[in-house]
Order: structure tokens, then sequence, then C-alpha cells
């Protein structure tokens, strides 16, 4: 059967993974194990018993297709979890990496004085999201408004102690960014 990439049964399908697999597995009846991986039949059963029909091959798709590679299957592909993002306790067991001398930050102008007093916080997730190109972040703040870029200095961040690791979709994390460390302009 043909699938139509982008559409909007797809987007659907992708944000309710995002829910599931970020935010509320609890409400679909799915656990998730301490990395945030979750068996893909069970997922699939699940989400079927709640109204909504995902198959094998559609699952496929999303986890290839996703814009923002939000999710990865395990090496079998029998078990699934969200790349990064979750608001549950999860370790995702991402190695300390070195990050490049500029990260970069995606948000909007009425967030600005609260970043420039507090730094960049991670609210209900575990890290706060950098990205590695300034045209990631202002696709990332253009869902919100008018973008604003941040860059964030983070060799000195590196020299303070503050520890990056690497999600497997390029998204670059770190428990807080202290406003000393982040260019406004």
């Amino acid at each position: 059967s043909e699938i139509l990439y982008m559409n909007d049964e797809y987007t659907k399908k992708s944000r309710l993974l995002s829910r599931i697999l970020r935010h509320r597995p609890d409400l679909f009846g799915v656990a998730l194990d301490s990395q945030g991986w979750t068996d893909v039949d069970q997922l699939l059963v699940n989400v079927a018993n709640k109204g909504t029909l995902i198959s094998r091959e559609e699952l496929e798709v999303i986890v290839a297709e996703n814009d923002k590679q939000r999710f990865i299957f395990n090496d079998d592909r029998s078990r699934i979890r969200a790349v990064q993002g979750h608001s549950g306790t999860v370790d995702l067991k991402l190695p300390f990496r070195t990050p490049p001398p500029a990260l970069y930050h995606g948000t909007v102008r009425k967030f600005l004085a609260s970043i420039q007093k507090q730094g960049l916080l991670p609210g209900i997730r575990h890290d706060v999201h950098l990205s590695a190109t300034r045209e990631t972040a202002m696709a990332v703040a253009a869902r919100r408004g008018k973008p604003v870029v941040l860059v964030i200095e983070t060799h000195p961040m590196v020299k303070a102690g503050l520890k990056f690791r690497r999600a497997e979709n390029g998204v670059w994390l770190v428990s807080a960014v202290p406003p000393q460390f982040i260019r406004f302009r």
C-alpha cells in the first residue's frame, strides 16, 4: 500500500507517538524501561485499542521520515523510543561529548527577558535542547512565532563543569545554560 509522506494523518500519528514515548505512556498503558524503550508490537496494540491504527509499515515511515528524527528503533526493530525530550524519568545512556565551540537555541522575543535573567532552563524536560546550526534553531523557533536565535558559547561552559551529550538525531543536550554563556546578538 502506498503511504503519503508528511500528510495530516502522518503528522497526527507522529504527534501521538511523541506524546506517548516522551510524556504520557501511562495514558496508553505503555511501559517504558529505564532508557525509554518499549516493545513495538505492544505499543501498536495499545494505540489501536485507544482508537488509532498505526501499521508496522506506517511506523517504519514515521521513524525514518520524521523531520526531527524524534524516534529510534533498537537493532532488531522490536523496540522503539523517543530520541530525547522526555518529561518522565529516562536515562538515555548517552555519553558525554565535547561540543563544537558554538551551538544555537531558537526562541521567540517574549522569552528573551526571562532568558537574560535565568539563562536557558529545561522546563518539563530533562535537558535544554541546542542545535548544531543556526538554521535548525531558526526552524525550531519559527513554530512559536518570529524566531530569535541565541548563540551558546560552549567551551567556557565545559570549563565551568557543564557536560554535554548528543542525541542520535544530532540535538545537543545540557542541564541548563547560564546567561553568561549566551550571546543575545
